[in-house]
Protein backbone atom coordinates (compact mmCIF):
# COMPACT_ATOMS: atom_id res chain seq x y z
CA UNK A 1 0.00 0.00 0.00
CA UNK A 2 1.35 3.36 -1.33
CA UNK A 3 1.33 6.63 0.67
CA UNK A 4 -1.00 9.06 -0.67
CA UNK A 5 -0.04 13.21 -1.53
CA UNK A 6 -2.91 15.27 -2.02
CA UNK A 7 -1.05 18.49 -3.92
CA UNK A 8 -1.75 22.19 -2.90
CA UNK A 9 -4.43 23.60 -5.93
CA UNK A 10 -5.61 20.02 -6.97
CA UNK A 11 -9.13 20.32 -5.46
CA UNK A 12 -10.91 22.85 -6.14
CA UNK A 13 -12.82 25.65 -3.75
CA UNK A 14 -16.15 26.08 -3.50
CA UNK A 15 -18.32 28.42 -1.77
CA UNK A 16 -20.80 27.62 1.60
CA UNK A 17 -23.83 26.67 0.77
CA UNK A 18 -26.19 29.21 2.10
CA UNK A 19 -28.42 26.28 3.30
CA UNK A 20 -25.71 25.84 5.81
CA UNK A 21 -24.14 29.15 6.12
CA UNK A 22 -24.46 33.12 6.54
CA UNK A 23 -22.38 35.33 4.85
CA UNK A 24 -19.38 34.95 2.66
CA UNK A 25 -17.75 31.17 3.19
CA UNK A 26 -15.03 29.66 1.07
CA UNK A 27 -14.40 25.56 1.45
CA UNK A 28 -10.62 24.19 0.66
CA UNK A 29 -11.23 20.44 1.03
CA UNK A 30 -7.90 18.96 2.21
CA UNK A 31 -8.91 15.40 2.60
CA UNK A 32 -11.27 12.46 2.47
CA UNK A 33 -9.67 8.82 3.85
CA UNK A 34 -10.40 5.80 2.11
CA UNK A 35 -12.85 3.39 3.84
CA UNK A 36 -12.28 1.86 6.44
CA UNK A 37 -11.30 5.33 7.75
CA UNK A 38 -13.91 8.01 8.45
CA UNK A 39 -12.27 11.29 8.91
CA UNK A 40 -12.76 14.10 6.48
CA UNK A 41 -11.14 17.56 6.75
CA UNK A 42 -11.09 21.02 5.16
CA UNK A 43 -10.27 24.66 5.43
CA UNK A 44 -12.78 26.88 5.78
CA UNK A 45 -12.57 30.58 5.56
CA UNK A 46 -15.43 32.80 7.14
CA UNK A 47 -15.16 36.32 5.74
CA UNK A 48 -16.25 39.06 8.47
CA UNK A 49 -20.04 38.35 9.80
CA UNK A 50 -19.93 34.76 8.01
CA UNK A 51 -20.94 31.85 10.20
CA UNK A 52 -22.56 28.50 10.09
CA UNK A 53 -25.90 27.47 10.85
CA UNK A 54 -26.35 25.58 13.69
CA UNK A 55 -25.12 22.00 13.45
CA UNK A 56 -24.12 18.54 15.44
CA UNK A 57 -21.48 15.96 14.32
CA UNK A 58 -22.00 12.40 15.03
CA UNK A 59 -19.08 11.39 16.22
CA UNK A 60 -17.63 15.14 17.16
CA UNK A 61 -15.78 17.88 15.35
CA UNK A 62 -12.17 19.30 16.02
CA UNK A 63 -11.82 22.90 14.92
CA UNK A 64 -7.77 24.05 14.82
CA UNK A 65 -7.58 27.72 13.81
CA UNK A 66 -5.27 29.29 11.77
CA UNK A 67 -5.73 32.77 10.99
CA UNK A 68 -7.99 36.08 11.77
CA UNK A 69 -10.46 35.99 14.96
CA UNK A 70 -13.47 33.83 15.21
CA UNK A 71 -16.64 32.68 17.30
CA UNK A 72 -17.80 29.55 18.70
CA UNK A 73 -20.69 28.48 20.56
CA UNK A 74 -22.48 26.02 21.94
CA UNK A 75 -26.17 25.75 22.76
CA UNK A 76 -26.80 27.24 25.98
CA UNK A 77 -23.05 28.34 26.03
CA UNK A 78 -21.27 31.70 25.53
CA UNK A 79 -20.00 32.68 23.34
CA UNK A 80 -16.14 32.39 22.88
CA UNK A 81 -13.33 34.02 21.17
CA UNK A 82 -10.58 31.82 19.57
CA UNK A 83 -7.29 33.03 17.88
CA UNK A 84 -4.90 31.67 15.37
CA UNK A 85 -3.59 28.00 16.90
CA UNK A 86 -6.42 27.53 19.28
CA UNK A 87 -8.13 24.19 18.74
CA UNK A 88 -11.52 23.47 19.63
CA UNK A 89 -13.45 20.60 20.07
CA UNK A 90 -16.95 19.98 20.13
CA UNK A 91 -18.03 16.68 21.75
CA UNK A 92 -20.65 14.27 19.36
CA UNK A 93 -24.07 15.49 18.79
CA UNK A 94 -23.33 18.95 20.89
CA UNK A 95 -25.55 21.75 18.86
CA UNK A 96 -22.77 24.24 17.90
CA UNK A 97 -21.85 26.99 15.18
CA UNK A 98 -18.56 29.01 14.79
CA UNK A 99 -17.37 31.76 12.25
CA UNK A 100 -15.91 34.81 11.98
CA UNK A 101 -16.25 38.20 14.35
CA UNK A 102 -18.20 41.08 12.35
CA UNK A 103 -15.15 42.76 11.88
CA UNK A 104 -12.55 40.24 11.07
CA UNK A 105 -12.40 37.38 9.15
CA UNK A 106 -11.39 33.63 10.22
CA UNK A 107 -10.04 30.71 9.25
CA UNK A 108 -10.03 27.59 10.62
CA UNK A 109 -9.16 23.58 9.27
CA UNK A 110 -11.97 21.23 10.61
CA UNK A 111 -11.60 17.49 10.83
CA UNK A 112 -14.31 15.18 11.59
CA UNK A 113 -15.74 11.62 11.11
CA UNK A 114 -18.86 10.36 9.53
CA UNK A 115 -21.06 7.49 11.19
CA UNK A 116 -23.34 5.45 8.61
CA UNK A 117 -21.52 8.13 5.74
CA UNK A 118 -22.74 11.22 8.03
CA UNK A 119 -20.63 13.31 9.15
CA UNK A 120 -23.11 16.51 9.76
CA UNK A 121 -26.37 17.12 10.97
CA UNK A 122 -27.75 20.68 9.51
CA UNK A 123 -30.35 22.58 11.63
CA UNK A 124 -31.19 26.30 11.72
CA UNK A 125 -29.23 29.26 10.97
CA UNK A 126 -27.50 31.03 13.63
CA UNK A 127 -29.96 34.51 13.85
CA UNK A 128 -28.41 37.97 13.60
CA UNK A 129 -29.71 38.33 17.67
CA UNK A 130 -28.04 35.26 18.28
CA UNK A 131 -24.62 35.93 16.68
CA UNK A 132 -24.74 39.44 18.46
CA UNK A 133 -24.99 38.50 22.20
Amino acid sequence: MDIEIKRNGSRASTKGSPDWFTGSVRVDPLFQAPDPARVSGAQVTFEPGARTAWHTHPLGQTLIVTAGLGWVQGDGGPIAEVRPGDVVWFPPRLKHWHGATPTTAMTHIAIQESLDGRNVDWMEKVSDQQYRK
